[in-house]
């Protein structure tokens, strides 16, 4: 078995190449073979690469994407030594909700509390967390609510936990224009649209939200069929009229809810990365008032050139190289 200093100098290794690399396409791959976890709630998809005498970092993907966001990212990391477990969140390839009378909801205390289930059922005391976009919130809220269990975040977006408690003000013209599809999913006739239009539209947003990343037809399809999840269409709109005051929440996530509306700080080492060519705008330089103050423990903050939305697709080694360095600074 490597030793602690073995471990962290193959990490000192990929970090000093991850940042530095140029453009990466990631390559079509079929990943680690799916294994399920059951929790309360959930029957719960991953991939798992690494032994499993390694340290574990559980990595959440986004909408609409999958666990194979992750395929370029876990293989680096099971080569330093971790155990990488990308996880199918709820709503999206073979996750499935237990009970068929539950209400189909996914909002952020659900998705949040299901990493912390997921880490239960494994017999997983301390972990890592990654994750872009649906997944960046549910490991920011897992990292909020649970820091004795989580012993370092890699966020891409930064501070994505919401408000559901208090309506916001309105929003600036163009935020209010690049959340077109939230308004959308909040109509039935967007409802229908998910429905029935599931592929090209979650297509239409790869290319929306990254421009400038080249992906392949096979890549694309490896990932749509986890749309063709019985829940997918209810966990998104629950997601997005929840989060916009449209749709209850499930009491059992009523004090948590509010919790977060409180905004609670991230108090575990955090490496913050942002795509430079993200389609929801390009990000500041430099690390802002939120995120100064939201990251207690603030490791370092990177923008991620030639990348978009979807960064560990378009830039798994930068992403690797993110969660080697926010783990380097924490035992």
């Amino acid at each position: 078995m490597p030793t602690r200093r073995q471990l962290m100098a193959r990490g000192a290794a990929l970090l000093a190449s991850g940042f530095a690399a140029g453009r990466v396409h990631a390559q079509v791959s079929h990943g680690a073979p799916v294994k399920m976890a059951r929790t309360p709630f959930l029957d719960i998809g991953y991939h798992e690469s690494g032994g499993a005498s390694g340290f574990p970092v559980i990595l959440l993907h986004g909408f609409p994407d999958d666990a194979h966001a992750y395929d370029g990212v876990s293989p680096a990391l099971a080569k330093a030594g971790f155990r990488a477990l990308a996880v199918y969140l709820r709503g999206y390839g073979p996750t499935r909700i237990l009970d068929g009378a539950a209400p189909r909801t996914a909002e952020q205390a659900a998705i949040g509390q299901d990493v912390i289930d997921l880490a239960d059922a494994l017999k997983l005391k301390r972990f890592a967390v990654c994750g872009f976009d649906w997944g960046g919130r549910a490991a920011c809220v897992t990292a909020a609510l649970h820091p004795d269990r989580v012993r370092a975040a890699v966020l891409m977006g930064g501070y994505s936990i919401q408000n559901t408690v208090t309506p916001p003000p309105p929003a600036a013209p163009a935020a209010v224009k690049n959340a077109w599809y939230q308004w959308y999913f909040n109509t039935e006739v967007g409802r229908k649209g998910l429905s029935e239009n599931r592929k090209a539209l979650c297509r239409f947003m790869w290319q929306d939200w990254s421009p400038t990343w080249k992906f392949s037809d096979a890549l694309y399809d490896l990932t749509a069929p986890s749309f063709d999840n019985p829940d997918f269409v209810d966990c998104v709109i629950h997601s997005y009229r929840h989060r916009n005051f449209n749709a209850p929440g499930e009491a059992r996530f009523a004090e948590v809810e509010k919790a977060l509306a409180l905004r609670p700080k991230v108090e575990v080492p955090t490496v913050l990365l942002h795509g430079g060519d993200d389609g929801f705008g390009r990000p500041p330089t430099q690390a802002t008032e939120v995120e100064r103050t939201q990251f207690t423990k603030l490791v370092a903050r990177h923008v991620v050139d030639d990348a978009g939305h979807f960064v560990p697709h378009e830039k798994p080694d930068a992403v690797a190289a993110g969660i080697l360095e926010a783990l380097k600074a924490t035992r």
